[in-house]
């Protein structure tokens, strides 16, 4: 292909003869550095660091070495192997593998085969090296001159800005303008692929059934979930849909693969070594299916995903794959939640004396759906980190997208919380209507008028949350609806306000230190 660059335009039949003379000069010298194996049986563990809703699907092409994640590549071949020592190449190996954590074992004999050195070669031969590996050597070049093609040959000189040839009189010819190539051979050490060279050890020469592992850059997954909500905030249903997105930019393509996904924080060592395969309880995920998808089991503290087909994972592409039958008419929450309040510090040095400080506030209004991942509510299934995508139908029956977060690797029997965005027909504010300090005695007393409006045509119940940030120590004094404790420095008071109508919550706090 390179070869043929900088083809000019010429008449059919002669660009085909040329092309032809070409791909034979340069295929058979390729020919003779491909290694003797049998077509390979791939089986991929493929492991991910990506932060969900980390990569973008359309910026992949930018994160080459940069992204997250790597795979562990089972590769199970028919090798002919000498008796005793001798060389044995293995090609076809991604161009981002470790070559530190190859391993290779004959399950034809594996206690009489054994390597004992190891050589990965990446000097890929393409058309910058091929020149300079002849310069002083003989080659043939094809100029197009109108519709004939003129073969000049020579010695090559250089090959900077042009060639410089001199032909067998003596006479130096510089060519800026060339439609071909023909180089009789393959320079000794330009290879076409990544290859691993061993040194084997072999008590049995002929085929051997072997397998090599090795681990890779350049591959990575992650997950999608997609949720139609249904009902309204007084019945609410969603399904479930769970996709997996696998990226292969390892340099290397894996046909007729077995798929395997990790999911949780596995730690890496630099350098470290591939590894080894653990018993594990299986536990199937879902019902089989006429297309069997994913089945999870427990790996050591983490979980494993394997796909139960085949599939090809083809070099710099993208794959989605189901990860679980959709769930149907789970049972869900929707909530609304106003925030007027700055947040609490995560110590103190000392009380928030400042008088102003939060003291006026207009508060926003997240809107947030909430939903138990148990077995009685249609999942119960570990979920992978991904992001969220929730979609509703509007009154036309078409599906919108209404919002999307981030959820962390979720075990079974937990409740996860979605905030889909704030409220447009739900607005307040906030306000200091009372403050004393009392510095001898060591105590501020605040009083706080909360004002929420609802502008829906309907009712809606909204939560007030607040933050109670002056000081560790704290006590509610005083207020007109009651108060309840999430935690240390958070309250809530929840108010269920009728269409177009308003709520005051007016409550007083004491802190003491």
């Amino acid at each position: 292909e390179w070869c043929r660059r900088r083809w000019t335009l010429a008449p059919q039949r002669t660009e085909n003869r040329t092309m032809r003379r070409s791909l034979i000069t340069i295929g058979v010298a390729l020919a003779m550095s491909t290694a003797t194996a049998s077509s390979p049986d791939f089986s991929l563990t493929v492991y991910s660091s990506a932060a969900p809703g980390q990569i973008s699907a359309e910026q992949l092409v930018n994160f080459g070495l940069h992204l997250p994640g790597y795979a562990l590549v089972r590769d199970r071949r028919m090798l002919q192997l000498p008796n005793g020592t001798g060389e044995v190449r293995f090609s076809d190996v991604a161009t981002r593998i470790d070559p530190t954590t190859v391993s290779f074992a004959s399950i034809t004999d594996p206690d009489g085969t054994r390597v004992v050195e190891q050589n990965y070669q990446f000097d890929l031969v393409d058309g910058q090296k091929l020149l300079s590996r002849y310069i002083g050597e003989t080659v043939s070049v094809d100029q197009v001159r109108g519709d004939q093609v003129e073969t000049v040959t020579g010695k090559l000189l250089s090959a900077t800005n042009g060639l410089i040839l001199m032909q067998p009189n003596g006479e130096v010819q510089t060519l800026s303008h060339y439609a071909n190539i023909a180089f009789p051979s393959l320079p000794g050490g330009l290879i076409t692929k990544p290859t691993l060279v061993w040194l084997v050890d072999a008590r049995r020469g002929g085929e051997h059934d072997a397998q090599v592992s090795y681990q890779t850059q350049g591959m990575t997954w992650w997950s999608d979930y997609n949720v139609i909500l249904k009902g309204d905030a007084n019945d609410c249903s969603m399904d479930l849909a769970a996709w997996v997105t696998v990226v292969n930019q390892s340099g290397a393509s894996y046909p007729n693969a077995q798929l395997k996904l990790v999911a949780g924080e596995v730690n890496r060592a630099p350098a470290a070594p591939a590894p080894m395969a653990l018993g594990m309880a299986k536990r199937t995920m879902v019902a089989e299916s006429t297309a069997p998808g994913f089945e999870e089991s427990e790996l050591f503290e983490y979980h494993l995903y394997t796909l139960g087909r085949r599939t090809e994972l083809p070099n710099n592409s993208t794959k989605q794959l189901e990860l679980f039958p959709s769930a149907v008419a789970m049972k869900c929450k929707r909530e609304l939640v106003f925030t007027a309040s700055p947040q609490p510090y995560g110590f103190w040095g000392a009380p928030i004396s400042d008088q102003g400080y939060g003291a006026t506030n207009s508060g926003v209004v997240g809107a947030w759906l909430e939903f138990d991942n148990k077995q009685a509510n249609g999942l119960g299934l570990p979920l992978p980190a991904g992001r969220v995508r929730v979609n509703q139908a509007s009154k036309d029956g078409s599906l919108e997208f209404i919002g999307e977060d981030v959820i962390k690797h979720t075990p079974r029997n937990e409740t996860l919380r979605i905030k889909l965005g704030e409220a447009f027909d739900v607005v307040g504010e906030r306000k200091q209507v009372d403050y004393k300090i009392d510095t001898s005695g060591k105590r501020i007393d605040e009083t706080f008028e909360i004002s929420v409006r609802n502008r829906k045509k309907q009712a809606a119940t909204i939560r007030v949350r607040e933050y109670l940030y002056r000081w560790s120590s704290w006590a509610i004094t005083a207020e007109n609806v009651k108060h309840d404790k999430r935690d240390a420095n958070t309250v809530d008071f929840v108010v269920n306000i009728p269409a177009d109508g308003e709520q005051k919550i007016r409550y007083s706090v004491r802190y003491t230190w």
